[in-house]
C-alpha cells in the first residue's frame, strides 16, 4: 500500500487544480441536503484517463487485504458505477491471470429515487464479497442503501471506497471505508433551513 498521506494529499490538491472539487458555492446534493462544496463529477468523468488516474490511486491506498478479497466492485449511477466498472478492471490488472475476474454490478435509480438493483446483477452479485465504490462520500445514506440491496441479493459488502470524503457521514457501515481524498465542507444544510437558499442565492447548475 502506498503511503496514504502523500497519495492523498497529492490528490485533494489535484482534485481542486482540475476544478473537480468546487468549494465555493450552492449545491443541492440530491439527498436533501444543500451546501458549499461539490464533486463535480461531470468534470471528473470528463476525460476517462482522468478518473483512470484516480483510481489507480485510490487502489494504492486500499488495504491488501481488501482489494485481494474483492470479487465485485458495485455503485450506484452514475459517478459510483463508473468508478466501479473503472476499479473493477484495474484491480484485474494487479492479478494473476489466472485469479477468477473481478465483476462489476451498478445500482440504478427507480421512479421514487431509490437505488435498486437488477435482477442480472443482484444474481452475479449473491455468494460474492462486494466492494462499494462511489465518487463521493456525503451523508452515507447511499452506501447504506446499497449495502441493503447487496444482503438482499446474498452478497456481502466487505468494505467501501471513495475518491473524495466530506468528513459529514451520518450512516455509517460496519465495514471498513477507505478515502483517496477528505476535505471538510465548511457548511452542510438540510434543504428545508438551507440559509443559501434563504439569502435567494441560486442553485449551482453546470
Amino acid at each position: 500500500m502506498a503511503r496514504q498521506d502523500d497519495v492523498s494529499g497529492k490528490a485533494l490538491k489535484d482534485l481542486q487544480r482540475l476544478e473537480i472539487l468546487m468549494v465555493d458555492g450552492h449545491f443541492d446534493y440530491g439527498n436533501g441536503y444543500h451546501g458549499r462544496a461539490y464533486l463535480n463529477a461531470h468534470q471528473l468523468f470528463r476525460q476517462p484517463s482522468t478518473i483512470w488516474r484516480f483510481a489507480q490511486d485510490l487502489i494504492d491506498v486500499l488495504p491488501f487485504e481488501l482489494s485481494s478479497a474483492t470479487e465485485v466492485v458495485a455503485g450506484p449511477v452514475t459517478g459510483g458505477a463508473l468508478l466501479a466498472h473503472t476499479i473493477a478492471g484495474l484491480l484485474d490488472g494487479r492479478r494473476s491471470l489466472t485469479h477468477p475476474p473481478c465483476l462489476f454490478a451498478p445500482f440504478n435509480v427507480g421512479p421514487d429515487r431509490r437505488h435498486r438493483l437488477r435482477d442480472f446483477y443482484a444474481r452475479q452479485i449473491s455468494g460474492k464479497r462486494v466492494l462499494l465504490a462511489d465518487d463521493v462520500r456525503n451523508t452515507g445514506e447511499t452506501f447504506r442503501r446499497c449495502a441493503e440491496l447487496v444482503a438482499e441479493a446474498g452478497g456481502t459488502t466487505i468494505g467501501s471506497i471513495e475518491i473524495y470524503d466530506r468528513l459529514e457521514v451520518v450512516k455509517t457501515l460496519d465495514v471498513p471505508n477507505v478515502a483517496l481524498a477528505e476535505y471538510r465542507a465548511p457548511d452542510n444544510y438540510a434543504a428545508g433551513d438551507c440559509p443559501l437558499c434563504a439569502a435567494g442565492q441560486p442553485i449551482t447548475s453546470f
